[in-house]
């Protein structure tokens, strides 16, 4: 008996368009013969629509006559199934769409890939792949991020963060933490990803321009030291806390040592060629895979990019970007990416792991945490309430010393 496997994309996001083309591939990847596959569209309103026209990707060319001719659902659990509703059922339609067995978050940044849709999940008690929701609040703040990979002593840039709103009152003190790391550096919004609202600057007016910029993103704003001359290094880890393997490593070739990737050429290839054949991604970044690295830096990378995925208490496939000081050839964690563009499927195809076989491991992985979960336990059967009074309604924590 096949599964009914949901993946949800979209969402209210910057990265919303990214979403849709990564789930689109992970669609695409996923065994039909194990799976029924069930596309759910998350609106920019975070309103739910599911319909067979979600799975073909040129249809979004325009967005909205595509949700025009969708099904607005809701998504409940009604004795131990998770059941897709229409919201609008018609007089004499289906009152259900189908039920979901395992959920697929492909949802890239804020109310996405922070902990939002994986509550949701909690609060259906279905079973879903990649990181729970502690996981996925801490990888997406790259503030309690950084915080936790300093605490088990991962090697981090020197860096700090203020409230956007302190700039307005603390200017000065902001601009002599700058000075003490030195320009240039990165100026870039704690929880959101896929380079947008980062950038760098070299003095004090280029720095606040780009402070401004950032802080239309997200309320924390790191400033980090730049690793000149600098190359990034990317890793994937597949597993859970129990097990997990890291994948080949890439290279991701830069513009020049002074810019950064931008959103275009992540997702759009940065060439007009790469736009008319239509993006593939993350896939369709500049990159050298394998990266041109020793064995010994390449075991040293792998085994940072474990520790990494194993402090952040993250699970089901993430990647890891590292920056290495190209003199020194010190190496520094800058970020996980716990739902990374693409999946990161192009990683482990260079290590012989297929895009479907990849997709059966987060199946897999989401069940096994079920199945661990539903032997703890939440909570005690009690009674309580059967001696609640009016008097004693404050109970214990209500008392007075």
């Amino acid at each position: 008996m096949k599964l009914n496997i949901a993946v949800f994309f979209g969402g209210e996001s910057v990265e919303h368009e990214v979403s849709i083309i990564s789930a689109h591939q992970a669609i695409e990847a996923l065994d039909k013969n194990k799976y029924n596959v069930i596309p759910v569209y998350v609106s920019k309103e975070r309103k739910l629509y599911v319909s067979d026209l979600l799975k073909d990707i040129s249809n979004y060319k325009d967005l909205k006559h595509l949700i025009s001719q969708c099904t607005q659902v809701s998504i409940t659990s009604e004795d131990n199934r998770v059941v897709i509703r229409p919201v609008k059922p018609s007089l004499f339609g289906p009152k259900e769409l189908g039920t979901i067995d395992v959920a697929i978050p492909v949802m890239h940044g804020t109310n996405g890939e922070d902990g939002t849709i994986q509550g949701f999940f909690e609060m259906l008690k279905v079973p879903y792949a990649g990181c729970d929701l502690y996981g996925a609040a801490i990888g997406q703040d790259k503030v309690l991020q950084k915080n936790v990979l300093n605490d088990n002593n991962l090697p981090i840039t020197n860096w700090f963060w203020v409230y956007g709103s302190e700039m307005d009152t603390h200017q000065s003190e902001i601009l002599d933490k700058v000075h003490r790391l030195i320009y240039p550096v990165i100026i870039k919004p704690a929880r959101t990803g896929s380079s947008v609202g980062i950038s760098i600057a070299h003095n004090d007016e280029e720095y606040l321009a780009c402070f401004d910029e950032a802080r239309q993103y997200d309320e924390k704003i790191i400033t980090e030291k730049v690793v000149k001359p600098m190359r990034e290094i990317n890793c994937s880890v597949v597993g859970d806390s129990y097990s997990c393997v890291a994948s080949v490593l890439e290279e991701v070739s830069s513009v020049s040592q002074d810019e950064l990737l931008s959103f275009s050429d992540k997702y759009l290839g940065g060439s007009k060629s790469a736009k008319s054949e239509g993006s593939k991604g993350m896939a369709s970044t500049a990159r050298i895979v394998p990266a041109p690295l020793t064995d010994e830096q390449t075991r040293l990378i792998q085994q940072l990019a474990k520790e990494t995925f194993r402090v952040l208490g993250t699970s089901g496939v993430c990647r890891i970007d590292f920056l290495m000081d190209a003199d020194t050839k010190k190496v520094y964690v800058n970020e996980i990416n716990t739902i990374p563009g693409s999946l990161a499927f192009y990683l482990w195809k260079a290590a012989g792991v297929s895009f479907s076989e990849l997709m059966d491991k987060l199946v897999e992985l989401a069940l096994d945490r079920e199945r661990r979960r539903s032997k703890m336990t939440f909570s005690y059967e009690t009674n309580i309430l059967s001696n609640f009074s009016a008097s004693s309604a404050k109970g214990s924590k209500g008392s007075k010393m």
